[in-house]
């Protein structure tokens, strides 16, 4: 930590610093956000929160809490989602079943506009081809706006 990009630590969330990524010839870059992770459900979420200031990050974290306590209900949500927007017809409850097991939430990544990003993985490789994911975006009223694949 610097002067320059202080960390937030969060009793819930655990400590957020402002990202950064060192290349091979030693350039470290800063990246437009602060990043952590914390552990939910025996499972470790990371954490990406926009804002190139604590007090922009900081602003963000009570949308996080509000993600989180919703990710019982949200996780499903999202795999049906998933599969709905990008199957032919109306898809099987199989399907939606597998997809619930496969696709697994890794990272929730929030916005100054009030959005969230959930981030998923698909864990066993049948759903999407490696180094592509789906990602389910809520708008700030929690609603989703956007399923869509990143790479």
């Amino acid at each position: 930590m610097s002067d320059q990009h202080p960390i937030i630590d969060d009793p819930d969330l655990g400590t957020l610093a402002r990202a950064t990524t060192e290349l091979s010839d030693g350039t470290v870059l800063t990246h437009d956000w602060y990043a952590g992770t914390v552990v939910i459900d025996d499972a470790e979420l990371e954490l990406m929160l926009e804002g190139t200031s604590a007090d922009e990050a900081q602003a963000l974290i009570p949308r996080v809490h509000e993600t989180i306590a919703a990710l019982d209900g949200l996780r499903r949500v999202a795999t049906d989602a998933v599969v709905s927007a990008f199957s032919q017809g109306a898809p099987e409850p199989a399907d939606l079943d597998a997809a619930a097991f496969d696709l697994v939430l890794e990272t929730i990544e929030a916005s100054a506009d009030g959005t969230v990003v959930l981030h998923l993985i698909d864990t066993c490789g049948d759903h999407f081809p490696e180094g592509y994911w789906p990602a389910l975006h809520l708008g700030a009223d929690g609603q989703i706006t956007q399923v869509t694949v990143e790479s």
